[in-house]
């Protein structure tokens, strides 16, 4: 099993999310946005080329690997509407980068549903297969996070992406169904359920992102909480997921200073965000040795 956390969650600027990465004593960590000196924040795969050789002579320098990339391909700030020029460009300029810093894995997405959503398009699942061949034969494994996008409508639209797009496998993150319609059933749609989502994805889950949250009724979103601490079911996720044998990357994005996905909620306080990054990352050790500990009972 590998342990890291989303960069950008830890600070803005590289060497905020190395000093972070290096705190907790972590040798890997998955890229996402990033700041470097003297250019503006991009994401890994978006910076100009001599800010991307400065972050990799950092990284490089402080002994830490990129296991993932966090990218924005086909994610929830694009639809299929978009021109697939835009996806197929992103995906061109990651590979080069994965493979300069011996990255095997990829976030990917499959666009934002329409508000009244309830099916995938087949152009949906088109632009995701094609993606799905172009990074496999490139020998990077793209992994699909269940967020807002068709593939995490539902469980249901998970395994249904999962059975079309052969090669594809997922990302799965427990908090984010505490905020997703389960666009499976009638409406009104109800949120989804974490432990039901997962116990229909788990046998095609090759990552898992560590972030809890509660849903807040009154202001219609969700409240982030320390990892255990939410209603993602994130002891019981962990716990089944060691006992079936998982020891493949854990990634926490705690969301507790910054939500990368909120304009309204993003911080440029990187000391703030380092403090909350470590503190969640030393909860994680603990629940996770917890979990090794309690799967067999």
């Amino acid at each position: 099993m590998k342990l890291m956390g989303v960069g950008d969650e830890a600070a803005n600027k590289i060497d905020g999310q190395v000093q972070a990465t290096r705190a907790l004593g972590w040798k890997f960590i998955e890229m996402r946005t990033v700041e470097v000196p003297g250019f503006p924040k991009g994401n890994f795969h978006d910076i100009p080329d001599a800010a991307f050789e400065i972050a990799v002579e950092k990284l490089k320098a402080a002994d830490i690997q990129v296991y993932c990339l966090g990218s924005a391909v086909m994610n929830w700030a694009k639809k299929v509407s978009d021109p697939f020029e835009v996806t197929l460009g992103e995906v061109k300029r990651a590979i080069p980068r994965m493979q300069r810093v011996g990255a095997k894995y990829i976030r990917i997405m499959s666009f934002k549903p329409d508000d009244d959503a309830d099916t995938t398009p087949p152009e949906v699942v088109r632009r995701v297969n094609e993606v799905t061949r172009m990074f496999l034969d490139a020998g990077i494994q793209p992994l699909h996070e269940n967020c807002m996008n068709h593939g995490g409508m539902s469980w249901r639209h998970a395994l249904e992406l999962l059975e079309k797009c052969p090669g594809l496998k997922w990302l799965f993150d427990p908090a984010n169904p505490l905020f997703n319609p389960d666009r499976s059933k009638s409406k009104p749609w109800p949120r989804q359920d974490p432990w039901e989502f997962w116990t229909y994805v788990r046998d095609r889950v090759a990552y898992i992102h560590i972030k809890d949250a509660v849903w807040n009724p009154e202001r219609q979103d969700a409240d982030y909480k320390w990892p255990g601490e939410g209603h993602g079911r994130i002891r019981d996720i962990l716990k089944d997921a060691f006992s079936r044998g998982y020891d493949a990357g854990i990634s926490i994005e705690p969301h507790m200073v910054s939500v990368f996905h909120d304009p309204k909620l993003q911080s440029s306080d990187d000391a703030a965000s380092q403090k909350n990054f470590i503190e969640y990352g030393q909860r994680t050790e603990r629940l996770i040795e917890e979990a090794k500990k309690n799967k067999a009972v």
